[in-house]
């Protein structure tokens, strides 16, 4: 789901150029389940679809927090996730010039749309991305 969803992205890159509608009408012409395309719809607040199922809060709650723990960790010495923290991501939140493009807000609201605490949840994406590093290009030199 983390790659589906935005699999439209480089050539729709926003709302006035489709994204992510064209991408839920390709999904729907190859047979993908409705509650996948509804989730990946879900995902954009523009769309207008609520976010109702665990799917579709989660998809919306690890989106934006994906894009910039990557980017946290890409700027570490060791560019590697396997040593950052999420105390580390929080404190780069604050800063509004890193990774200016992601809307903290949307961080924010996806924990709480899930019921968690934010730090936590920070914490458990970092981990899971932990687990696939390799995969992620995020071992940095550890």
């Amino acid at each position: 789901m983390g790659l589906l969803h935005d699999f439209d992205y480089e050539q729709y890159p926003s709302a006035e150029a489709g994204h992510p509608f064209k991408g839920a009408e390709v999904l729907r012409a190859r047979g993908y389940p409705e509650p996948v395309v509804t989730a990946i719809l879900s995902h954009a607040d523009y769309s207008g679809v609520p976010r109702q199922t665990p799917l579709e809060k989660a998809l919306f709650a690890c989106d934006e927090l994906c894009g910039f723990i990557t980017a946290a960790a890409l700027i570490r010495p060791t560019k590697s996730i396997l040593d950052l923290e999420a105390s580390s991501v929080r404190k780069r939140m604050k800063d509004k010039a890193f990774a200016r493009n992601v809307k903290r807000e949307d961080i924010v609201k996806g924990a709480e749309e899930l019921g968690v605490e934010l730090t936590d949840h920070i914490t458990f994406v970092i981990k899971a991305m932990q687990e696939i590093a390799d995969a992620l290009g995020l071992r940095g030199s550890l």
